[in-house]
């Protein structure tokens, strides 16, 4: 389960000299080695391996890569292919008119662990 509003926004570790900001399903996640993190629901299976190539931006211990220039890809193994975020619930309603509408939806993600930055 993941508890938190945005739960899915994990921090790399401090002192991590090498990180990289990569596009996944149309969200920027800044992601290092080593790190976990859920992300929108992608293809595959557990233990599958995947791989980014929409990488917006590379620093390696101070070396910025970045727009057309990067040449990078992230590689990245499916850890848990489906995991559920908290419930959203949406409530309408109109005064005076006896209108209410309860809708709620739960959010699927794909947990990542990212393995390398080549």
């Amino acid at each position: 389960m993941i508890k938190g509003k945005n739960a899915y926004f994990c921090v790399p570790k401090i002192g991590m000299n090498m990180f990289a900001v990569v596009k996944i399903a149309g969200q920027q996640f800044k992601v290092s080695e080593g790190q976990q993190l859920f992300v929108p629901q992608i293809e595959g299976k557990t233990g599958d391996k995947v791989t980014f190539s929409d990488v917006l931006l590379v620093d390696n211990n101070g070396t910025l890569q970045v727009g057309e220039n990067v040449t990078a890809s992230v590689n990245a193994e499916i850890v848990n292919e489906l995991v559920q975020g908290d419930k959203v619930i949406a409530f309408k309603m109109k005064r005076r008119k006896g209108f209410r509408k309860k809708i709620g939806h739960r959010t699927h993600f794909t947990q990542i662990k990212i393995e390398s930055i080549a």
